[in-house]
């Protein structure tokens, strides 16, 4: 029996060819990894030996060569192939054990030089793993080190490895190389925003409970070559195991939290805030929050923008919060909510801010709608198109707009002094949005008077204002660009209200 081994990630190697050749295979190597094994004291046949031809181009050229292809791709129960071995002297392998360089993480890594990255494409190893996945029937593909033991085991236990295992190996392999391909092929197209084909590769984080119910099976996955993705970054200090809807919500509290400069608190129940606000301290910001909507608050995701002192860790561990999300903790704050054993406690160590380039998909019959991010609220040029508004107003404006784009649409959030009193979200009609958002505010004990209203796209009718109006909004953020634009703006006026236009819409659907 006969293995060819050639491996970036060295990690436990030496013990798999050990117990290979414990076994009786003939070891064949290349390059650095011959050198690991024969430091280890194992007895390795170089490649060059095999080939008869040195490595060239600088290690570019050690294992593209036939008598290395044609012992990996021969079918061992078609003669045409075995005497053509036997013509040209060449032994078949049974077991190739190939893992890829590092791309992802060279290409991933802030500084890298574009030559840097591209001595990362690896061309022979995935020619070899390829290779051998196709040959399953005759061959065994092997290419993490997690899969070492449980074939040594089944060598072990019947001499050789069965057509389930090699197959389960094979599918392993081609998707690793796809997985390879595919971030290849996302960084030679960073510069195109729409490229004519999408390959998109990830690879599992972690399996999941359940899905949105508990009769979905689901996992989490990352994206392959991505920078950063929801969970980089990011420790888990107590609690159970995230959800699908846990990571649903985190996304939408994280991208919503991250706006802010100031301290802020974010809470999120079913992907929609339900209560948010920002302050001087993070301790009054998240009572503040947590006061915009106690009753929705509950089972909520709490995001936080500032570490967690002791004070604030046991005002959280009085409430029932599924998941906390915030950059450190005070040690007797982690005491607190441990206390709570449900509950997630997540650290965030990620400094990253999101890049504008990436792409959003959402799923849809056979494809994919794609689109690029949308990012840059509150940086729009604002217009003030009737009334005048003071600086303390014009933030609180500002403020329920950033918060309204992280609402499903169609979204009306009503604000005062930078905290959300009324939320009105993914309703079919925009006045219903503005009825909802006035309702809650009232039932609730807040005052919808002097606030302010946002709307994540224009108002059709000057109904929508109309009812704010009489509930005592007196200042609008939205769009603007319905063809009864004047009509609305007239409303307001007549009123004594203000309005400013972003001349940018924020659906999210």
């Amino acid at each position: 029996m006969r293995a060819l081994i050639s491996v970036y990630d060295k990690t436990g190697v030496a013990d798999f060819a050990r117990g290979l050749a414990g076994l009786g295979f003939e070891l064949v190597s290349s390059g650095g990894t011959a050198g690991h094994l024969e430091d280890e004291g194992l007895t390795v046949t170089r490649v060059e030996e095999v080939t008869s031809a040195p490595e060239m181009l600088g290690g570019r050229v050690k294992t593209l060569h036939p008598r290395i292809h044609a012992g990996i791709l021969a079918r061992r129960d078609l003669q045409e192939d075995v005497d053509t071995l036997a013509t040209h002297e060449i032994e078949p392998f049974d077991l190739v054990c190939v893992n890829l360089y590092p791309f992802t993480s060279v290409a991933g890594r802030r500084g890298a030089g574009e030559d840097e990255v591209i001595e990362m494409i690896d061309v022979g190893g995935p020619s070899m793993l390829r290779a051998a996945a196709k040959n399953f029937a005759h061959v065994a593909a092997v290419c993490r080190p997690e899969q070492y033991e449980p074939v040594l085991e089944e060598l072990r236990a019947h001499g050789e490895l069965s057509r389930e295992l090699r197959r389960s190996l094979a599918n392993d392999a081609f998707a690793t190389t796809a997985a390879y391909d595919a971030a290849v092929a996302r960084w030679f197209g960073e510069t195109e925003s729409f490229p004519a084909e999408i390959t998109l590769a990830f690879e599992k984080v972690a399996d999941l409970p359940y899905g949105e119910n508990p009769h979905q099976r689901a996992a989490y996955y990352r994206e392959l070559g991505a920078r950063r993705h929801l969970l980089s970054e990011v420790d888990q200090l107590g609690g159970r195991d995230l959800s699908y809807n846990n990571l649903a919500d985190l996304d939408a509290a994280a991208r919503l939290a991250r706006q802010f400069g100031v301290p802020a608190a974010v809470l999120v129940k079913h992907a929609n805030p339900c209560g948010v606000a920002a302050a001087d301290t993070i301790e009054d910001a998240y009572a503040r929050a947590l006061a915009a909507d106690p009753v929705s608050a509950f089972g909520c995701v709490l995001v936080l923008n500032r570490p967690v002192s002791a004070e604030l860790g046991a005002r959280i561990a009085e409430q029932f919060v599924e998941v906390v999300f915030a950059p450190a903790y005070d040690g007797d704050a982690l005491e607190a909510l441990r206390t709570k054993e449900a509950l997630r406690i997540l650290c965030d160590r990620e400094r990253r801010t999101e890049s504008a380039r990436e792409l959003d998909y959402k799923r849809v019959l056979g494809g994919l709608l794609v689109q690029e991010r949308d990012s840059g609220v509150g940086q729009e040029p604002l217009s003030v198109v009737t009334g005048t508004i003071a600086e303390e107003r014009m933030r609180d404006l500002v403020f329920a707009w950033q918060v309204c784009r992280a609402v499903s649409s169609n979204a009306i959030v009503i604000a005062r002094d930078r905290q959300t009193i009324g939320i009105g979200a993914g309703q079919m009609s925009r006045v219903d949005a503005v009825r909802i958002a006035v309702a809650k505010a009232q039932e609730l004990g807040h005052d919808p008077a002097g606030a302010v209203l946002a709307s994540d796209a224009f108002f059709p009718f000057a109904d929508g204002p109309q009812l704010a109006l009489d509930a005592g909004v007196t200042a609008f953020i939205q769009p603007g660009g319905s063809k009864r634009d004047a009509e609305v703006v007239a409303a307001v006026e007549a009123a004594g209200a203000a309005m400013v236009f972003t001349g940018r819409r924020h659906f999210r659907h």
